[in-house]
């Protein structure tokens, strides 16, 4: 999956879409959790549109992503208090890279985990890096039941959350986007690791 993510970082940046995702992104984040000095885990980070607003309050962010030349485009942004990391996320980089330790306060996901191959695993591995009371945000379009394409009804992300152990699962429709003439909503998700 990297690769095809790898021919669209060259213009992400400059994509009208993928910057109001962003922006709203962060806005509903900063309405649900206090960002001051956190310690944050960005996966599926891509050109680090989010990342950049999350490094304004945070003490540091980690930002990983599959795509070797989206990590290149947010790794020329040069922020200082952001490290990067160019690989898909696992056990074994869970235990043997050093930027994924100590644990993170928050985890967010923007528009990543729809593409994941497997929600409920990926869910776990990002369980891993939180620290007790930390807190895990995701966005991602908003399915119905039956809908094809990338995205989660209300209860596959409520359902996921919970069968990994998450305390405190919510979920909200935060914003929509115009697309082609017709609102797509996105659905986030907030959870607490107990």
């Amino acid at each position: 999956m990297s690769g095809s993510w790898d021919e669209y970082a060259a213009e992400w940046d400059s994509n009208e879409a993928v910057i109001d995702y962003a922006d709203n992104a962060y806005l509903a984040l900063q309405n649900t959790v206090e960002l001051e000095g956190l310690r944050i885990f960005d996966f599926g980070c891509g050109t680090g549109l989010l990342t950049e607003r999350l490094s304004n309050a945070a003490s540091s962010v980690v930002g990983l992503d599959a795509s070797q030349k989206m990590i290149s485009v947010l790794e020329n942004k040069c922020l200082k208090n952001v490290a990067t990391i160019a690989s898909e996320l696992d056990q074994d980089l869970i235990k043997n890279n050093n930027l994924l330790s100590p644990k993170f306060d928050l985890v967010v996901a923007s528009s990543a985990l729809a593409f994941v191959p497997d929600y409920v695993t990926t869910l776990r591995l990002l369980k891993q890096l939180l620290n007790k009371g930390g807190c895990l945000v995701q966005w991602d379009w908003l399915k119905e039941e039956g809908d094809e394409g990338y995205g989660f009804t209300e209860q596959q992300i409520k359902s996921a959350l919970t069968e990994v152990g998450f305390a405190e699962c919510s979920t909200s429709v935060p914003f929509s986007l115009q697309s082609e003439g017709s609102a797509l909503d996105v659905l986030m998700g907030v959870a607490k690791n107990g």
